[in-house]
């Protein structure tokens, strides 16, 4: 049997067959579509993303167990700069790896001395220790004529040069291309759950990936289209807008309490409630104060009526999908147990606590905090979320990866969401952009973000700002010298158009056709093209606005096309797509066309409702 055999057969022996089944799909369509094509002379870099705690790791792993059955002997996997983070991986490899030798960033020589096994060595990226295996890489043969194997998780959080719109490298960046150089050959395989940065690299920083692949989480996950689906808002969902503080500490805690209880009672031994208001600490005080404080009410007055009441209006909320739905005495009883003997914790994750994850992996906890609770950081049995963290200048990626809620062993009927109208509706823009790019990852396209105004892709000094173009929504944009494929075949696709009709309704997909019978070496209609097939990724039946004018004289070189009347008639559409053909008379040599033919020129309204981002 192969590695990846071994790997699967060992996931299913622990009851996990659909993870495995989903893992060997991942396995092998990379191994046939990018590994068994390398030609061990380059330098590929290659994008692998899910979704959030959507079991990445475990996914990769069987990446490179398919990559040592198609001959790669060398692995790095690089975590980002946490010891804690980086010590799980390496319990993991080495538990779930059985068949490599697994190394730690200390063991040089166990890494030397791996025999015939293949060997990954796990290390954070910290510049200290990418310098000292940049330099044990270089001052020794061990990768001579052998390919390294490259995998950087998370690699949207740390790699990514942050000084270059200062013509400077970042340390980090820098010691990983040292990584690179020193192999006569690599694959450097990014992975994240948030790929925005690494999709807006330009070519010429050797960070934007070539590839990019994307795999489905398992059945049973919990992600962005339970939570934010595009037509309806759950029933789980609760709005707090203007509701006051010490209300809604006492409507969390009591929600929480139900669940937990609904969950001891079916064996479960822990139950988390995550409470994420804010990036200051102060908050995070008065936010475990106020939790506190409730808890300290409760205690005191477990048996009163009103609490009983709202509890049994929480109960039957439960509709828990896993387990059995336990009594409504048995689970008051609970309760009133759990505040009797204070069987409950407050648990503040912030760059000042002392508290760890051990300090939530059993029991009934209230956590709170801001920036740890984001990237890497999993909670099991996560059940009742408050969210109201806001920011002046929001970015996708981030508030993604805040979505600690998703994940595999959550129970759907047990779930509540507390969060504002506007920081929900955030969320679902980002999610639909989301789903936008896994289609076009799916079927190969050049892929394109949108996100509306005041919402930004990704933090700004990652993103090469002299190659970065930022297409405001509502913008209009014309090819100064369009070469007709065919002036013919242009015709007839309008020939129903007189040239004074208002803009018409239809399809994107007609509106790609059209655009496809254009060339301008310095007019990007495939991104354009793009931007549309991503507007159709959302909505397959998706559609713009097309206007037609016959007979114009403009003359060549004119700094805007549309008259003012055309510019007023296409600007009534805000949410579309809009595309406005004119047919200019480039036969006049009054107007100094360079071909001295008819032609039609294209002009394209962008959507108002997005800001679109695109990299030369």
């Amino acid at each position: 049997m192969g590695y990846l055999d071994n790997y699967i057969d060992k996931i299913r022996n622990e009851g996990k067959t659909g993870f495995a089944d989903s893992i060997e799909k991942t396995a092998k369509q990379i191994g046939e579509k990018r590994l068994s094509q390398f030609d061990y002379a380059s330098h590929q870099m290659g994008l692998l993303f899910g979704n959030i705690q959507s079991g990445k790791t475990g996914h990769v792993f069987g990446v490179m167990c398919e990559a040592v059955d198609l001959g790669f002997p060398f692995f790095m996997f690089l975590t980002t700069d946490s010891t804690t983070l980086q010590e799980q991986t390496y319990d993991r490899a080495k538990n779930d790896l059985t068949d490599f030798v697994v190394c730690n960033e200390n063991e040089e020589q166990k890494f030397r001395n791996h025999g015939d096994k293949p060997v990954v060595v796990v290390v954070k990226k910290n510049y200290r220790v990418l310098k000292a295996w940049a330099n044990r890489f270089r001052n020794t043969n061990m990768l001579l004529g052998n390919p390294l194997f490259i995998i950087d998780d998370e690699a949207d959080a740390a790699s990514l040069n942050t000084k270059v719109n200062q013509d400077k490298v970042s340390s980090i960046n820098k010691y990983l291309q040292d990584i690179i150089d020193t192999a006569q050959s690599s694959i450097y395989l990014q992975m994240t759950g948030t790929p925005q940065s690494l999709l807006l690299q330009s070519s010429i920083s050797g960070w934007h990936p070539l590839f990019v692949d994307y795999f489905e989480p398992g059945n049973a996950y919990l992600g962005g289209n339970f939570f934010f689906p595009k037509d309806k808002t759950p029933d789980f969902v609760r709005f707090i807008d203007g509701e006051p503080a010490s209300n809604l500490a006492r409507d969390v805690v009591i929600r929480h309490l139900v669940v937990t209880a609904q969950l001891f009672l079916t064996g479960h031994e822990v139950s988390n409630c995550l409470i994420h208001t804010s990036r200051l600490q102060s908050e995070h005080n008065r936010t475990a104060r106020e939790i506190s404080n409730v808890l300290d009410e409760l205690s005191e007055s477990s048996d009163d009526p009103k609490l009983k009441a709202e509890m049994k209006k929480e109960y039957d909320t439960l509709a828990p999908v896993k387990d059995p739905k336990q009594s409504f005495e048995d689970i008051y009883q609970l309760v009133q147990k759990i505040l009797s003997k204070k069987e409950f914790n407050i648990v503040k994750l912030n760059g000042s606590s002392a508290d760890t994850s051990e300090d939530y992996a059993n029991g009934c906890n209230f956590i709170v905090g801001g920036t740890n609770l984001g990237r890497g950081v999993t909670f099991s049995q996560l059940h009742t979320f408050y969210y109201a963290r806001t920011s002046k200048h929001p970015q996708a990626d981030t508030m993604w990866q805040h979505n600690r809620m998703f994940g595999y062993d959550r129970d759907k009927g047990l779930i509540s969401l507390f969060i504002t109208h506007e920081l929900y509706n955030l969320f679902s823009e980002i999610n639909e952009t989301n789903n936008a790019i896994v289609e076009q990852a799916r079927k190969g396209e050049k892929i394109t973000i949108s996100y509306p105004d005041g919402l930004n892709p990704t933090r700004e000094n990652v993103l090469d700002k002299s190659l970065l173009n930022i297409l405001p929504g509502n913008s209009n944009h014309f090819p100064s010298n369009p070469h007709n494929n065919t002036f013919d075949e242009i015709s007839k696709m309008v020939e129903k158009f007189d040239g004074t009709e208002a803009p018409q309704e239809v399809t994107l997909n007609l509106i790609i056709k059209i655009l496809d019978k254009f060339e301008d070496d310095n007019f990007n209609f495939a991104g354009y093209k793009s931007m549309i097939q991503s507007e159709m990724h959302k909505a397959s039946l998706a559609t713009g606005m097309l206007m037609v004018r016959r007979n114009r004289n403009i003359t060549y070189g004119m700094r805007s096309l549309l008259s003012p009347n055309d510019w007023a008639a296409t600007n009534a559409f805000t949410d579309k797509f809009v595309l406005t053909l004119y047919q200019v008379n480039g036969d006049n040599p009054e107007l100094n066309w360079p071909e001295g033919k008819k032609l039609w020129v294209p002009n394209i309204k962008l959507p108002g409702t997005s800001n679109i981002y695109m990299i030369d």
